[in-house]
This record gives structure tokens, C-alpha cells and sequence, in this order.
């Protein structure tokens, strides 16, 4: 099962309903990384060893270019705000949580929802 880490700008309902499927899920504010720069939130996920989840293009961005680099991090799955319902992004990630293992998402950046 892979682990999942929440950015800031993930929405509560989120985090809740993934925990009720028995998601193994930290968010950026119970780390203590509010105050964490995109860069650091990306290092601290991939530190922990989980796939980070946000609705941040801009951490979209970072990753995508460390990717291009060929800077290794624990894997980045991006939803944008405006394009897919909380019921959506929670059936995607809990799909990814239990059909994949960490070590699939290294140096990966997905977009939601799947299609």
C-alpha cells in the first residue's frame, strides 16, 4: 500500500474520507510544515517515503522539473482544484494507495482524476 502525503491545500473532506478506507494519509499541517516551502514539503514527502498529493500547480511544476533533471522524489499526484470533485480525488488516491507501492511513484507525477 502506498503512503500518502497531503499539501496544504488539500481539503479536509479529503484527508477524512481516505482515513474511513483505512488510507495510511499525513498532511502537511499534522507534519508541522504549513510554514514549509514547496521545496520542502516535496523533500519531506519523499523523506517519509510518501507519494504527495496536491492542488498546488505550482508544486506541479517543481516536481515535474526536478523530474526532468532527474532529481529523484517520492512521487507527486496533482488535482487540480476545478477539475474533479472531492468524491473523485478520493477514489483516485484510494485506488493508487492500494493498487501500488512506493517505490512505483519515485521520480512519478500523475494528474487527477484518472480517466
Amino acid at each position: 500500500m502506498t503512503p500518502i502525503y497531503l499539501d496544504v491545500h488539500v481539503p479536509a473532506a479529503i484527508t477524512v474520507q481516505l482515513r474511513r478506507q483505512g488510507v495510511d494519509v499525513i498532511t502537511a499541517q499534522e507534519d508541522g510544515g504549513s510554514t514549509l516551502t514547496d521545496t520542502e514539503l516535496l523533500e519531506r514527502s519523499t523523506a517519509l517515503g510518501r507519494v504527495m498529493f496536491t492542488q498546488d500547480i505550482r508544486v506541479k511544476a517543481l516536481a515535474e522539473q526536478w523530474q526532468r533533471a532527474g532529481r529523484n522524489f517520492g512521487g507527486l499526484v496533482f488535482g487540480h482544484q476545478l477539475h474533479g470533485s472531492v468524491g473523485q480525488y478520493v477514489r483516485n488516491l484510494l485506488l493508487i494507495a492500494q493498487s501500488t507501492d512506493a517505490e512505483e511513484w519515485i521520480g512519478q507525477v500523475e494528474q487527477l482524476p484518472l480517466r
